[in-house]
């Protein structure tokens, strides 16, 4: 089976595991710590502002708390978002409100989300589809304009930049993922970034427990009385540990290599497919961006769909659809309303396998599938 995400895991990672074992500190330690530096490097910013933590999932949910929302307030995200997004929001009381992304890239623009602002806006909460950056800047102008707290879901943007400016990084919190299907890998994982200073400390404590001090073999060192506890904060445990930055570090000095390969697959697709009929390319990117390409989407007739992908997968190519609209699953059925790009890319809309794994002969055999399968279903649909 040619799978549609799949890490890139080998020698290099088992030997920094074999030394986190040797050295027997396996939790939150001086690797992670060499992982938030090496990533605030990766990044641009300072590594007191970063966090690593056990999933970008925990990211999101230490942003909401960070942000005190509640009842009454308004968090503004797309309606093509990750699940975690929303119950990140709801499960604080506030209200999710969802607005409409383009069609062709699955990103909302900085107009969809001015047209749902209200004045309890507390935050606007947006990803990078597929690595694509989006309108990021434009959004985050918006957000600094209506005084708005901007919260980047960064998970699929690990390496994903606009004019040099790294995407996570233009607004007030963002968050990364590390899970097994994503381009950096540590099996579970992520990292949470907080622009200003004393949020960031209080995101560290919260993320362990609330207590002031991580370590009580480090608090021996300056305390006679290192057992006790200073908690100011009501946290809870979602911070990393050594063994998954150890290999997160081997993943970082990695991810050009990985990135560089994801984009000769998606240089392959788009010429091998350029004049596939009924086969619509993702969106070209805007001169001054980059993605990490994640994702390689393909739009074609809603009638042959799912069909296309049925075909794909008995032929041993598996393929997905990222993300099911918010508004319509059963959780946030109140929320519903009218967004139709939304809706129509949720119809249409296939990613094909894309991970730095995939050989050439992979490449070839995806797109002789599709192929194959949309000329099929299409000449079935005109009988």
């Amino acid at each position: 089976m040619i799978n549609v995400f799949q890490p890139t895991l080998g020698d290099e990672e088992l030997a920094a595991v074999s030394e986190v074992f040797a050295g027997n500190w396996l939790g939150h330690g001086p690797r992670t710590k060499e992982f938030e530096e090496g990533f605030a490097a990766h990044l641009g910013v300072d590594p007191a502002h970063l966090v690593f933590i056990n999933s970008g999932t925990a990211g999101l949910f230490l942003a909401t708390e960070l942000l005190g929302l509640g009842p009454g307030d308004d968090v503004v995200l797309p309606s093509a978002s990750f699940v975690a997004a929303g119950n990140a929001i709801a499960a604080t009381g506030a209200r999710p409100v969802f607005c409409d992304v383009d069609p062709r890239t699955l990103n909302p623009t900085a107009a969809h989300i001015e047209q749902v602002l209200t004045s309890r806006t507390k935050a606007v909460l947006v990803l990078h589809y597929g690595g694509h950056p989006g309108e990021i800047a434009a959004i985050a102008d918006l957000c600094r304009e209506k005084n708005v707290t901007l919260i980047e879901d960064a998970a699929c943007a690990v390496a994903s930049t606009v004019e040099g400016t790294a995407c996570g990084t233009f607004g007030d919190l963002a968050m990364w993922s590390f899970d097994s299907m994503k381009v950096l890998v540590t099996g579970d994982g992520g990292m949470l970034y907080v622009r200003d200073a004393e949020l960031a400390a209080r995101a560290r404590r919260l993320a362990y427990h609330g207590l002031a001090q991580q370590s009580g073999f480090a608090a021996a060192k300056v305390s006679h009385r290192w057992w006790e506890l200073n908690v100011r904060d009501f946290g809870r445990r979602v911070i990393g540990n050594d063994i998954t930055a150890a290999i997160g570090l081997v993943q970082l000095r990695r991810l050009p290599d990985f990135v560089a390969r994801r984009r000769v697959i998606t240089e392959t697709y788009d010429r091998l497919l350029a004049d596939a009929d009924g086969v619509v390319l993702p969106p070209a990117l805007p001169e001054g961006h980059t993605s990490s390409y994640y994702f390689y989407w393909v739009q074609l007739n809603p009638a042959i769909r799912d069909q296309v992908a049925a075909d794909l997968l008995d032929s041993g190519v598996y393929t997905t659809f990222r993300y099911p609209p918010l508004h319509k699953i059963p959780a946030y059925l109140a929320a519903t309303s009218d967004f139709p790009g939304t809706e129509s890319s949720s119809e249409n809309t296939l990613l094909l396998p894309l991970h730095q794994g995939l050989d050439d002969t992979d490449v070839h055999t995806v797109a002789t599938a599709l192929r194959k399968a949309v000329e099929q279903r299409t000449a079935q649909l005109g009988e």
